[in-house]
């Protein structure tokens, strides 16, 4: 069938929207029509060349619709489901899968790459084969994905916020409640309110957290972030380490967590000051593959017990968690319209990334 995405061709190129061809479902993946696909950071690292990936690239990964066909061997959804698609694949048969890391399944681990668990492509366009961001390629009105990379969820939800949990919220709220397990109680720096972010703060509010600390060196940031649940921003780390320690007479946080837009090495030690003892620093945010060194104390990681940990997904579990999300959003305990800054058509995304850099939105969001 013939389709509409968002292609990238090369390194630091802009998104083509464009014609394109696309095969239909093989065993175990299904055809799925978009309802809306949000604008996540990820995929601009494939523009500046951070994830490393083969051109030409559908992008977007952060998605949800409805199933139109499915392939041989699919039974876990129908056509006419609405379901959310997940960045990372949950075979739930390798090692990780059944010790319940589903975010380090075997199957996601060349899910940046292009072409589909069998090394074909669906996407053809210019006679070439087309890759898809994560298996999924959310930047196309239709798309053929993994089943494995699917959510069925319950009918009537809307299904372009739906889409936000595909990957930001269910990261973020998922590196503050998974990753950087805080509790009831618990003090929370989150450092870069994006699309991660913002979810982080939620999540640490929706953890019981007494004090959460947002920073951000961009005042709309900041603002969203108190509407979301933080207690305190600041402006920078220097700043936020004088507010922390007032807050906590001097104790400092249990954990900080790294949503920046892209990770840097000169960025861990003043994480790692931000926390106390047997405090947590969670890295979220993507570093450049390039990038091998890092700037932090190894005695106050030894004599406070400090931690460093990294975060995929949120350390979630997509089949198990987003639904729950979905439903705390309609208790009214999770956020998610807050979220949509502005919403673009497939023809403005290069708009909405231009929007994403200068620090506009929070969550940029296609709307088919």
């Amino acid at each position: 069938m013939k389709t509409t995405a968002a292609v990238l061709w090369e390194l630091g190129g802009k998104w083509e929207v464009e014609e394109v061809e696309l095969d239909g479902p093989r065993a175990g993946e299904v055809l799925v029509e978009l309802a809306a696909s949000g604008l996540c950071h990820s995929d601009e690292h494939l523009v500046t060349g951070d994830l490393p990936i083969a051109y030409p690239m559908v992008g977007g990964h952060e998605g949800a619709g409805r199933v139109v066909e499915v392939g041989p061997g699919v039974t876990e959804v129908e056509v006419g489901d609405p379901v959310v698609m997940t960045f990372l694949p949950s075979c739930g048969r390798c090692s990780c899968c059944v010790r319940g890391y589903t975010a380090l399944c075997d199957d996601g681990a060349g899910a940046t790459l292009g072409p589909q668990l069998d090394g074909t492509y669906r996407f053809h366009a210019r006679g070439e084969d087309v890759g898809q961001m994560c298996l999924l390629g959310t930047f196309a009105k239709h798309t053929v994905v993994p089943v494995k990379s699917v959510v069925k969820i319950d009918e009537g939800f809307p299904l372009h916020l739906a889409a936000l949990v595909g990957c930001g919220v269910t990261t973020g709220f998922g590196s503050a409640v998974r990753s950087a397990d805080l509790r009831a109680g618990d003090t929370a720096v989150v450092v870069g309110i994006g699309g991660i972010g913002a979810n982080a703060v939620q999540g640490a509010r929706i953890a019981g957290c007494r004090y959460v600390v947002a920073v951000d060196p961009v005042e709309f940031k900041r603002e969203k972030a108190l509407e979301l649940g933080a207690t305190h921003v600041a402006a920078s780390t220097d700043e936020a380490w004088n507010t922390v320690s007032s807050i906590t007479r001097g104790q400092l946080a249990d954990a900080a967590i790294l949503t920046t837009g892209v990770a840097d090495g000169d960025q861990l030690q003043p994480a790692l000051q931000l926390v106390g003892k047997r405090g947590r620093v969670v890295v979220t945010a993507l570093g450049h593959p390039g990038e091998e060194t890092v700037s932090m104390s190894l005695l106050e990681l030894t004599l406070y017990e400090k931690q460093v940990r990294g975060a995929l997904f949120g350390s979630s579990n997509g089949q198990h968690d987003v639904p729950r999300l979905l439903e705390m959003h309609n208790l009214g305990q999770l956020k998610l319209q807050e979220l949509i800054t502005r919403e673009y058509s497939l023809e403005e995304i290069n708009t909405g990334y231009q929007d994403m850099r200068e620090g506009r939105n929070i969550r940029g969001l296609v709307r088919y």
